[in-house]
């Protein structure tokens, strides 16, 4: 069995990582550099880096930033945020990206993720779903940071992006972000039985055990979370030990 991954997220605006809830009301949460670097230290498997106004701003990812970022960690690293070509993976990779995050250019150019994976690797490419359970009880893909519904089902984009080459799914609960209510168990379950790649799960983790029950009843890969890491609500040796107490496989 492969370990379970725990993975810091930085949301990054104007140079800065914040953090909200259901997409809103952000603060300031600190410098990403030095969050990065304590993350490394604290022993978390990988790091993801998210310009979250990349897209809606029609800019590219903040290059600068993903370079010191990179420079002060030495574990896998995911960015994304404005990536609309190869060349945009290119530059990223470049600057010190290990995988790069594909969002709202992927569902209108779904060959981008073809054109990704042929470029640089299934391995490289993770596709990133901001997903809203709507009142009939269905899980939909959201675009440009939440802000605009699609009425694609969550589960047939993924299944489509899979078969296109993507190698991760970064599913975001848009109903559990920030809450700290808990992983949305039920369509983390799902994805993970039918896909083929690994699924982290985002979106709601507040306390340990959320972070127990994503793996063990919602089939999760990897466990992605901000606010509780930036915060110091959880530290990430102790939860990796509170993990393995519970009998998850778990890189200590």
């Amino acid at each position: 069995m492969l370990a379970k991954r725990i993975i810091p997220c930085l949301d990054i605006k104007d140079g800065r990582t914040v953090k909200g809830t259901n997409f809103v009301n952000l603060r300031d949460a600190g410098d990403p550099v030095d969050l990065a670097a304590e993350y490394t230290r604290q022993g978390a498997d990988e790091l993801v880096f998210l310009d979250i106004t990349a897209t809606v701003e029609r800019r590219k990812t903040l290059i600068d930033l993903v370079t010191q970022v990179a420079r002060a960690i030495n574990i896998p690293f995911t960015v994304g945020g404005g990536i609309r070509s190869t060349e945009d993976v290119q530059a990223l990779l470049g600057a010190g990206a290990d995988k790069v995050s594909i969002n709202t250019a992927a569902f209108s150019n779904p060959a981008l993720i073809d054109g990704i994976a042929s470029m640089a690797g299934s391995q490289c490419v993770v596709l990133a779903i901001d997903a809203r359970c709507e009142d009939d009880g269905e899980w939909y893909v959201y675009l440009n940071g939440g802000r605009t519904p699609t009425g694609r089902l969550c589960a047939d984009w993924a299944r489509e992006a899979a078969d296109r080459g993507a190698g991760e799914i970064l599913l975001t609960s848009m109903n559990h972000d920030g809450t700290k209510a808990g992983f949305a168990l039920d369509i983390t379950r799902r994805l993970s039985d039918e896909l083929p790649i690994p699924v982290i799960a985002s979106g709601g983790g507040g306390t340990m055990q959320h972070f127990r029950d994503v793996f063990i009843d919602g089939h999760a890969d990897a466990a992605l979370a901000a606010s509780v890491f930036h915060f110091g609500e959880i530290l990430i040796p102790e939860l990796k030990q509170y993990l393995k107490k519970e009998g998850i496989e778990i890189r200590m």
